[in-house]
């Protein structure tokens, strides 16, 4: 069989790794023939396509962003399904392997609806699809994020001033409540829990109080309560999405004004996005990458390979782009019990 590989949507650490476990089990135990498509699904819409030998993926579970690329295209509006036929016909291509998060997965879904044969596997570091407990990249994600909060927590603490930290999150807030728990902030602020001004300013004059440095962690989508409008750029995303950004400063402004306390933010961005994969989710990719193929040669056509437990299963892709995971409030609620 001869399969073909994409990632799609925004980069993640891990994308190598699942490519490695696919190409390597694939080639060993079922003897398939592999190609990349190059630049996610901009590859099947322009024919960016070559052959995939094992000798290529050696050693990549360590390395950072994507050997084959990445792009935001849709080949929904590109050529449709026609044109993705059209073009695994010329290349003898047997099924897709598409790797990426709630949008790719979607596309998929629509393939497999068409009759294409694909298998899905989760990318995210927002870790908000569902069907399965983690996605590969979110474990990364927190881990720089935590890191970063514990170096601006020593500047903070030898100024006596607030620091705000604003992390990725556009609709989920798993990157903020896990970084924000673990490098000990005395608020973490989500897109699924509305927190008044006063609230926020209130937790950080009682950290000051008590003699902290008041530490404040928000994700990117957070929203004031009564408020709900986001903050962010005139500018769009390839999906017409607001690009987000601000929220940080804008609570930095809000604090020192109400407070006095002297305030400073920084906006993590796409350092969350970059370098290596923590060894969490060098494992997780690569046993994502090893069920995928699995899955392909068992025929288990629009599924999605997912973490159940400590267990990898297949589940359908529809079930696993129907919603957002966000995070439920009882969640939000035990942290909340130590910020202040």
């Amino acid at each position: 069989m001869k399969i073909g590989l994409l990632t799609a949507g925004g980069d993640c650490p891990g994308l190598n790794a699942v490519i490695r476990g696919v190409v390597l089990k694939g080639d060993r135990i079922y003897d398939h023939e592999f190609v990349g498509i190059k630049d996610g699904f901009r590859g099947l819409v322009e024919d960016i396509v070559s052959p995939l030998p094992r000798q290529r993926v050696r050693g990549l579970s360590k390395v950072g962003g994507t050997i084959l690329g990445t792009s935001r295209v849709s080949p929904i509006t590109n050529g449709g399904t026609e044109r993705v036929k059209e073009v695994m016909a010329r290349h003898e291509i047997d099924a897709l392997v598409t790797i990426g998060g709630e949008g790719t997965l979607t596309v998929a879904r629509m393939f497999a609806d068409d009759g294409i044969p694909v298998v899905g596997v989760p990318k995210t570091i927002d870790n908000d699809l569902s069907a399965t407990d983690r996605t590969f990249g979110f474990d990364t994600a927190v881990s720089i994020a935590t890191e970063s909060i514990d170096r601006l927590r020593t500047t903070g603490e030898a100024h006596g001033r607030c620091m705000v930290v604003e992390v990725m999150g556009r609709n989920v807030g798993w990157i903020a409540l896990h970084a924000g728990i673990a490098s000990g902030a005395h608020a973490i602020l989500i897109p699924e829990v509305p927190v008044s001004r006063e609230q926020v300013c209130e937790w950080a004059q009682q950290a000051q109080d008590r003699g902290r440095a008041p530490v404040v962690v928000v994700a990117e989508g957070f929203t004031f309560a009564g408020d709900g409008t986001q903050v962010g750029s005139d500018r769009t995303d390839e999906f017409g999405r607001k690009l987000l950004g601000g929220i940080g400063e804008q609570i930095t402004r809000l604090v020192e004004e109400r407070t006095g306390i002297e305030t400073r933010n920084t906006t993590l961005g796409h350092l969350q996005r970059g370098g290596v994969p923590s060894s969490y989710d060098r494992v997780l990719a690569t046993r994502f990458g090893t069920a995928a193929v699995d899955a392909v040669s068992a025929k288990k056509w629009g599924t999605m390979v997912a973490l159940q437990g400590i267990d990898i299963v297949n589940v359908n892709l529809r079930d696993a782009t129907s919603a957002l995971k966000t995070v439920p409030r009882d969640q939000w609620d035990e942290a909340a019990i130590l910020f202040g």
